[in-house]
């Protein structure tokens, strides 16, 4: 005979209570269940639809356990007007999946209700959202609340609606609330303990909803929204010490090397080039390149090719705040809207204290990402926005590139004449932003290939159709207006005494099918190669999320530093980088002078704990390393790297959310 095991006996006794409480509920409220039910299948298609990861226990057993507790609320509600609480609970669930599903595909993370915060900025990218991002799939949720409301209409109609329970109502509710906590019990024990500090920390999104579901992130991330408002109150003198321990053990020194004050005094002109990638600058269709102006100036200047973006939710707004202050972006919220009455110290303050004149043009709105106030406390002196130009020549979202760069060029002008200083000043690009759609008004760019099989020459248009295709001509269209605006300003002499920065403010968020149909494409079969092919280019998940990478550019006129950079370049380590050129430095700044580093190795922290070096990229919500190099590294050089991701996320969260930079320049001035 087999031994009789005892958990088996007792996991065999919880499913049979768990059993006869699901019939209870059945029996007499069967609203209830498929309340249960419609927002269960919505939790479950919504991992999917992201993470692909459905069918993982943890999450089921708690977006279940939620869903017990909602009903459970229901029960002081009388039992004719519980239909208004559960079509209401199931739209607000149904409202949570769509945003969740749509801003994945989009962002590759899950939206947070500090987007609410940015509500009036949607009327400006509705275009991008419909026409770019909303897919079918993403509106699959909406059959929650019409079956639910079909559902009560025919039980209403069969007199099936509800009964009076006839059990025990007290009994009823204490055998729920065992229920639900065998449930979280049982779910909890299956997650690593790491998810229990990533549930309090919320940077890594994806890792909480895979471990708890997308009702308990939601919730937890509402919570973690308020932080701003409770920060006062709850956990700065914590904050306070970990952050002034960092800066004791990683103090600034001054370090200088070749390029130390090589640009001090020069005028500074920096172009924020709107979701500009690196790869299109290797591309060229018919003999003509896609990129010719950034190419040309990453051959005579110091071009860095393997720089990338760490933005959060706030995209565009993200690399601004971190190309500026060396900080990261917030995890909780964004910067420039739920953190602009913050002191920092950024590139436009700094040069300001030495006698520069700075400033930022868009032809946005001001209210664009709070930019009116945030400016502010970055340091610019003016902001030129969409009420300072004439719009007479629309492309996407506003003013096309090419008249803004047309008009910013007499600005410019003026206040070379105007201000006895130098000066820094902001352009920030907008033709080139999603959904890229309004191609047919930019210059054409012929995006097929031709090749000769010795009998005829075959033409492909293989491109037609798709973003990439797209995306490719609005880049030309972009590149060609910094080519103009480069001329402009040197016919009008303001390139004798100027440093030209061109950066990419974040990826494109192009599909992995495009870039697979960019590189794999075979003209003279007329589909994709497979990796059968000799000709196949290997071509995986980490390669498209390496892909990632933007440029960044330092060009001057006179050409005199010219080298290319393949250290791989965080955002954060613009300000270090650049600082050095320009003489300045922020005593905060968590980034480093690549040109300063002794093992020429960088860590490239990104927002949700992932992480680049040149010999591994570490992908963080799924655990997964990428050996860039094939030789192997070290479980120590994963875990020194994992923890010095983890300590500048919390140090910029800390000092973001809680202030610090005041108390802490006086405390490090006296310890200096």
């Amino acid at each position: 005979n087999r031994p009789v095991n005892s958990v088996e006996m007792k996991k065999e006794k919880i499913q049979k209570k768990i059993k006869k409480l699901l019939a209870v509920i059945y029996k007499n409220n069967l609203l209830e269940v498929i309340f249960i039910l419609l927002n269960l299948i919505n939790a479950l298609l919504l991992r999917i639809n992201t993470v692909n990861n459905g069918l993982r226990y943890s999450p089921f057993i708690i977006d279940l356990s939620f869903l017990l507790i909602i009903t459970l609320l229901a029960q002081k509600i009388k039992i004719k007007k519980r239909i208004y609480y559960y079509m209401a609970m199931t739209i607000l669930f149904t409202i949570i999946c769509i945003v969740n599903s749509i801003y994945y595909h989009y962002y590759s993370s899950y939206a947070s209700f500090s987007i609410i915060a940015n509500i009036s900025f949607v009327s400006d990218v509705k275009d991008a959202i419909f026409k770019n991002v909303l897919r079918v799939p993403d509106l699959i949720y909406i059959a929650a609340p019409i079956i639910l409301y079909l559902s009560y209409y025919y039980l209403k109609k069969k007199n099936k609606l509800a009964k009076e329970i006839s059990v025990n109502k007290k009994k009823l509710n204490k055998s729920v609330l065992i229920t639900i906590l065998i449930l979280l019990i049982s779910g909890a024990l299956t997650m690593p303990l790491s998810s229990w500090n990533r549930l309090y920390k919320l940077w890594n999104r994806e890792s909480v909803v895979m471990n708890y579901g997308i009702y308990i992130y939601q919730l937890d991330d509402f919570f973690q929204s308020l932080t701003p408002k409770i920060n006062s109150i709850f956990g700065h003198d914590k904050s306070l010490k970990k952050v002034t321990d960092y800066y004791k053990e990683h103090p600034y020194k001054k370090t200088t090397n070749e390029y130390t004050d090589i640009f001090k005094g020069k005028n500074v002109i920096v172009i924020h080039a709107e979701s500009m990638q690196t790869f299109p600058m290797g591309l060229k269709f018919n003999g003509k390149e896609v990129t010719p102006n950034l190419n040309k100036l990453a051959k005579e200047g110091i071009f860095f090719n393997n720089f990338y973006a760490e933005v959060g939710v706030g995209t565009s707004s993200d690399s601004e705040f971190t190309f500026n202050t060396s900080l990261m972006p917030s995890t909780k919220g964004t910067a420039f809207v739920n953190y602009f009455d913050r002191e920092y110290v950024a590139i436009p303050n700094l040069l300001k204290d030495k006698g520069y004149y700075t400033f930022s043009m868009h032809a946005n709105t001001g209210d664009f990402w709070n930019r009116n106030n945030m400016y502010k406390a970055l340091g610019y002196d003016d902001f030129y926005s969409k009420e300072s130009y004439v719009i007479d020549e629309t492309i996407g979202l506003g003013l096309s590139d090419k008249s803004f760069f047309r008009q910013s060029v007499e600005k410019i002008e003026k206040i070379k004449e105007t201000k006895d200083s130098p000066f820094y000043g902001l352009l920030i690009m907008l033709s080139n932003h999603t959904p890229f759609d309004d191609v047919d008004l930019m210059e054409e760019f012929d995006t097929t290939i031709s090749v000769d099989t010795g009998y005829s020459t075959i033409t492909r248009d293989y491109l037609e159709g798709t973003t990439m295709n797209n995306y490719l001509r609005s880049v030309h269209y972009a590149d060609s207006a910094i080519g103009e605006f480069i001329k402009e300003l040197n016919k009008k002499k303001l390139l004798d005494n100027t440093v030209l920065i061109i950066y990419g403010d974040h990826d494109a968020r192009l599909s992995y099918n495009d870039f697979n149909l960019l590189y794999n494409y075979d003209a003279i079969e007329n589909k994709i190669r497979t990796e059968e092919n000799d000709k196949y280019r290997p071509y995986n998940k980490y390669d498209y999320e390496l892909d990632r990478k933007v440029p960044l550019i330092i060009w001057t006129k006179d050409k005199k530093y010219n080298i290319e950079v393949d250290i791989p370049t965080g955002m954060i380590d613009v300000l270090p980088t650049i600082g050095n050129m320009l003489g300045i430095h922020s005593d905060y700044q968590i980034g480093h002078d690549i040109f300063s580093l002794k093992d020429k190795d960088n860590t490239v922290v990104f927002v949700d704990g992932s992480f680049l070096t040149s010999k591994v990229y570490y992908n963080a919500p799924k655990a997964e390393i990428y050996d860039i190099i094939k030789e192997g590294v070290g479980e120590e050089y994963i875990k020194e790297r994992a923890d010095y991701a983890t300590e500048i996320i919390e140090v910029s969260n800390d000092i973001i959310s809680y202030n610090l930079i005041k108390e802490l320049k006086s405390g490090i001035n006296k310890s200096n």
